[in-house]
């Protein structure tokens, strides 16, 4: 994994939670660990992996993802086995 990719991943599993982590970089990480996305209606993004099917918003119009999406995510990514 590249470092850009590892800070974002910690930036994701820091305490208290980051307001500072840019979607795009997100889109990235997930994509190196093998996720497809797709685009929906609005900013509605579907992203297929570990087998399963989220959809997160992408955010607008700043690019920083909120708190809620990041808790999510750190979640999903901590339950298949996915750490800093």
């Amino acid at each position: 994994m590249k470092r850009k990719h590892q800070k974002t991943l910690e930036l994701i599993f820091a305490r208290p939670t980051s307001a500072n982590v840019r979607w795009s970089d997100i889109e990235a990480l997930l994509f190196e660990l093998g996720a497809q996305i797709e685009e929906r209606e609005g900013s509605r993004v579907l992203i297929k992996l570990f087998g399963e099917r989220r959809v997160f918003h992408r955010p607008h119009p700043t690019p920083t993802t909120d708190k809620g999406a990041l808790a999510s995510l750190r979640d999903w990514l901590f339950n298949n086995g996915v750490k800093p």
